[in-house]
Formats: C-alpha cells, structure tokens, sequence
C-alpha cells in the first residue's frame, strides 16, 4: 500500500463548519494530499439548529478550500447517498472522524457498502462523549468492531478503545502545535487593545465554554486571587451565559474581561500575548486543542490531570499539572507558581522552542499512513 495513486476518502468536519476538530481534520488532509490521492466530504448539517447550543455552526468567512457536502447526521436517507458515493470512489483506504457516539450509526452504515479491500480507519477525537447517554457503550462497541484500525491522541482514549475491543490496532499519536505565535506580539500591547491592566499577572481561559471545562471552578478560584491578577475568558458559552456572569460579578474587584463568542484565527494571536497562564481546569477529557494551542503560541499551560488532558506535560516542560480544583487549593497553586517564577521560567523556555509546525502535521500523517499499511 504505497504510492500516490492509492486513493483515499477523507470524511469529518470541514470548512465551513467551525471548531476544533474542523481546524485539525483540515490540518490532517492537507498534510495527506501531499502523499496520497485524497478525496474529502464533510457535513451537511452536523446537527439540527434546534438543538445547536451555540449561535453557528460555522465560520464567518468561507475557507479558500471546499469540501463535498454528503450528509446529515439527523436525515438517514443521507446516510444512504453518502455511502453510494464512497462506494463509487472506490477507495484504497477509508478515513473517519468520531467523536460523538450518536455519529456511530452512520458511520457503521458507511461500512457496509466500501469495498471489502477498503481499509477503514477511525481518527478518534473522543470515545466516550462529556454528557454520557445509555447508548454510548453499545454503540462505541458496534462501532469499533466495524472499522480495522484507530488513531487516538491520548492514553486514555487508547485505554477506552482497547476495553471493547482488546485486539484493536491502535496508533497513539501526539496532537501536532497549530499555526500562531504570541511572541511576535508584545504582551504589554495585546494587554492594551484587549482593554486589561499591563501589569497584572493574567490567567486566560479560551475556548467553547461547556460545564465540564471548569470554568465554574476557575471564577471560584480567582475570587480568592488579589488584585494582582486579572482573568481574560475567551469562547462562545455552549449553555447558559448568566452562571459564568454572575459569578463574574460577585467577584471582589473588577479584574475580569468576558468574551463571549467564537474567536477566529485572526484574533487568537492577541489572546495568547495577553496572558501569563494558559488554564484548563476541566473536569474531565481526553486531549484538548487548547493545550496544544497553547504550545504553539509558547504559552504556559495548567491543567487537571483527567484523561489524557495533561500526558507530558510536565516532562516536556510545556506547563503544570493541577492537583485540585477546590478554589483554595486551586488558588494558592496559581499564587505560588507566580511567586516562585515558575510561570516566567516555563514561557522563557518555551520562547526559545522551536517548531517546525509544517514537519509535525507531515508526521502525523505519515504515521496515518503507516497504521493504514499495517492494517
């Protein structure tokens, strides 16, 4: 299995639609198509508007690249097109993006009509979903058995994976920094236009606000903080706006900015200069594009060790693993990673890395390619 004729089929969220795992499924093909044929389908609707916790789906401005519109999660007669259409593309390998279980009918469905040399393989973001539903474990488990081979981006997934199916052919691969650099910004003037103090230490939480990212837990924790500190909140609320408001509020100065909508790229670079401390303090997870958001603007991060959300952190010198989300444990870990110069040392240190982002996407793919071989 080699050589560029082999073709392949590339189906996940795509530009239009916005979101992580569009911006990493975009990454992923383009460094692909450089070794591979690679025909790419994307949604029609990933989910009916009704039941969309956020203002769009989609992005503001229409990516240069367009992908074939095939389906609809909700609107099964889709399913049938779409599996016609791969069928048709004949395909050498099959690649899928799953990371949500209500997804798994469809792309088992897919299966049934590739050809039997086709091998399928799944880029898994996500087995078990954050708001768990009584079918998950079925349909993870018919799923899985459906597909010959899985990419997963942290231990715990990779350990989720091989519960269901123990002889799975798994590949573990690390999510590769994405475009951006806070450096080229002074942090003292990402401060200013985002209207926060210059000389306070600046804690950034960025990204879709869910509950299990503990966002809740961040505000209980910097009440605690003295008026050194300012909190930048950066994301569109997936749920209720007026929790995190409220408690914004009742905090004891006025060292808090909230944004809440979805930032495009244009602006990430700002965000990331204005801040010391990147924080993730979820709940729990599997991987975050946080985290290697983060990297990629050479910004400390700290998070909870939950899934695979902090694997190498430490080790790798990109940030602090935290313990704790009760506010005053949480809170004077903030404080004496600060007061220590722990925070300063970390980012001097990640200013001097260099990444090559282009070589690390080609990495991932060729490690795709080489599970895609061996299965």
């Amino acid at each position: 299995m080699s050589g560029p004729e082999q073709k392949w089929v590339f189906f996940s969220a795509l530009p239009p639609f916005r979101g992580g795992i569009s911006k990493f499924s975009l990454r992923t093909l383009n460094a692909l198509a450089k070794r591979k044929s690679v025909t790419a389908y994307t949604f029609k609707k990933q989910y009916p508007n009704f039941l969309f916790p956020g203002s769009t789906q989609y992005e503001d401005h229409i990516d240069q690249q367009q992908f074939q519109r095939v389906v609809s999660t909700f609107n099964p007669l889709t399913y049938l097109s779409s599996a016609l259409r791969f069928k048709r593309a004949r395909p050498a390998v099959f690649v899928t993006s799953y990371w949500m279980t209500f997804m798994a009918p469809m792309m088992v469905f897919w299966t049934y009509f590739l050809p039997k040399k086709t091998k399928k393989i799944a880029l898994i973001h996500n087995l078990n979903p954050h708001e768990k539903r009584f079918f998950d474990r079925v349909f993870n488990r018919v799923f899985l058995n459906a597909y010959d081979a899985f990419v997963v981006l942290s231990a715990a997934v990779k350990n989720e994976v091989l519960e269901l199916k123990p002889n799975a052919k798994v590949a573990l691969l690390v999510h590769p920094p994405y475009e951006g650099e806070a450096a080229a910004i002074d942090s003292r003037e990402a401060r200013l236009q985002l209207g926060l103090d210059p000389q306070k230490k600046t804690l950034l939480f960025f990204g879709l606000i869910r509950p299990y990212k503990g966002l809740s837990e961040l505000i209980a924790a910097f009440a605690l903080l003295d008026d050194s500190y300012q909190l930048l909140i950066a994301g569109e609320v997936y749920g209720d706006e007026q929790v995190y408001r409220l408690a914004l509020q009742k905090l004891p100065y006025s060292n808090w900015k909230f944004v809440n909508r979805y930032l495009p790229d244009a602006e990430v670079d700002t965000y990331f200069a204005a801040a010391d401390l990147v924080v993730l303090p979820y709940l729990n997870a599997t991987q975050s594009g946080i985290r290697a958001m983060a990297l990629s603007q050479k910004r400390a991060v700290l998070c909870t060790n939950v899934g695979g959300l902090a694997e190498g952190l430490l080790a790798q010198g990109h940030g602090f693993e935290l313990p704790s989300v009760a506010p005053l444990a949480f809170s004077n870990q903030v404080q004496k990673l600060f007061n220590q110069g722990d925070i300063e040392n970390c980012n001097l240190s990640l200013s001097a890395l260099h990444l090559d982002l282009e070589q690390a996407w080609q990495s991932f793919a060729n490690d795709l390619i080489a599970l895609a071989e061996e299965a």
